[in-house]
């Protein structure tokens, strides 16, 4: 096939984990969340799945800046052995907060394979699509992390604000808390869900407070809001588009295919470069 993709979770948890929030011992198609959402993008590509590196920091999902910076180093050997292995033309990462971005993409330079991840995805694609873009995220310190990957990515000026429906992830020491797994299957039943109305809400605010003309995510964990959020919107008559990080990623990785481009070779340098800039300009 054209497309050879390799798609590349975050993290995993040891089966035993009662925190856990993805499937472990199904199909790719079954462990990948969301996968009717972007199963068009993905019947003409050949792609296989990687759970990730084992989480090295305890048995629940990543939120803090610790955490994060633990997986994105557990999953660089992956990114290195798939472009070792010449069997993908693209590397997709999964996970919001795309831990290990940059780094993945130096790596694969070197191999000419471009790497694509969920919010660089997203923020580039809202950016095309209108002026400004709002990301509904679920949990505080997840916003603070993100704010950084925004700043990071310059969209600045193109993010009008992070929104938080405040449904953070399970992790010890927190109980009472709502389940996002509970949830979407509410939201699957056809029935009222917490999650879908705090993001229905806050995208309305989004929208008329902070002057937002597309809508992002954050957090993978929300990314199965994307087609009820925009029923939602669209019936009450705002026209904004809705986007998720999958569906991005994996789109972007084609265009990029297509394109016969990785990354530029000046922001990602070789070890020994022929040539050199005497000064990096702002």
């Amino acid at each position: 096939m054209k497309y050879r993709f390799l798609l590349i979770q975050p993290f995993h948890l040891p089966p035993t984990s009662k925190y856990g929030l993805r499937i472990v011992e199904e199909s790719k198609e079954a462990r990948l969340v969301n996968y009717h959402d972007v199963k068009h993008l993905l019947e003409d590509v050949q792609w296989d799945l990687n759970v990730g590196p084992l989480a090295a920091y305890g048995d629940w999902p990543v939120e803090t800046r610790e955490e994060f910076c633990l997986v994105a180093a557990g999953r660089l050997p992956i990114v290195r052995d798939a472009c070792q292995s010449g069997k993908y033309n693209a590397i997709v990462l999964l996970g919001g907060g795309q831990p290990g971005f940059l780094e993945s993409r130096e790596i694969a330079r070197a191999y000419g394979i471009p790497v694509t991840a969920c919010a660089f995805a997203q923020m580039h694609v809202a950016s095309m699509l209108g002026n400004k873009f709002t990301v509904i995220d679920l949990a505080e310190n997840h916003n603070m992390y993100y704010y950084n990957i925004v700043v990071q990515h310059r969209f600045v000026e193109r993010c009008a604000s992070i929104r938080n429906i405040n449904f953070p992830l399970p992790r010890p020491g927190c109980t009472n808390e709502r389940s996002l797994r509970d949830e979407q299957d509410r939201a699957l039943r056809g029935e009222s869900s917490a999650m879908l109305e705090a993001a229905v809400t806050e995208s309305v605010a989004a929208i008329e407070e902070d002057g937002a003309e597309v809508l992002i995510f954050g957090c993978s964990a929300t990314f199965w809001l994307r087609p009820y959020l925009q029923a939602r919107l669209t019936g009450l008559g705002w026209e904004v588009p809705v986007l998720e990080g999958y569906g991005c990623a994996i789109g972007l990785a084609k265009a990029m295919v297509d394109l016969r481009v990785d990354a530029s070779g000046l922001m990602f340098p070789s070890d020994r470069p022929r040539k050199w800039r005497r000064k990096k300009a702002f």
